[in-house]
């Protein structure tokens, strides 16, 4: 957070180009925390009928939306460093974590790309609950959001 407020130089068309996009990551983010029961049940319904991972696909795009509307290519570097080095490493630790959990992990794994969609795969799981989303309190994106968002408007008009 501290290199995005320092690395920011926003102007106004950057954040009208670039935070839709991180708003359609935030999307996708709560999109999959509306059907993910942690640890309980194997989340195959909505997005995770199309990838493994929506929650990073969503903060992929996220980050990618805030690099836009940043206008800092420095930042697009540490954001996919951050990715490459931190989120990979994670995403192969769930999974295995999700292997021992649940033993159809393996079969789903073999049907459902782990970030690229290659089309719907018709796997059937429980469908949005906004009480799911509340419980992976989801909503602290959305407050994470606003305060970049802001920043940038605070970049923008007085720095």
């Amino acid at each position: 957070m501290i290199a995005f407020a320092w690395l920011a130089h926003p102007t106004a068309r950057s954040i009208a180009c670039g935070l839709p996009v991180a708003v359609v990551g935030l999307a996708i983010r709560a999109w999959a925390a509306g059907h993910l029961e942690k640890n309980q049940t194997l989340a195959t319904g909505g997005p995770y009928a199309w990838v493994r991972n929506p929650l990073y696909i969503g903060t992929l795009v996220a980050a990618a939306g805030f690099v836009v509307a940043a206008r800092s290519w420095i930042l697009a570097v540490v954001f996919a460093a951050v990715f490459l080095l931190v989120y990979l490493p994670v995403v192969e630790l769930e999974e295995q974590h999700l292997r021992s959990l649940f033993p159809e992990y393996s079969a789903y794994a073999e049907r459902v790309p782990s970030f690229f969609p290659r089309g719907r795969f018709g796997a059937k799981g429980a469908s949005f609950a906004l009480r799911r989303y509340l419980r992976n309190e989801e909503y602290l994106a959305s407050l994470g959001f606003l305060s970049g968002a802001a920043w940038l408007l605070v970049r923008l008009f007085w720095f």
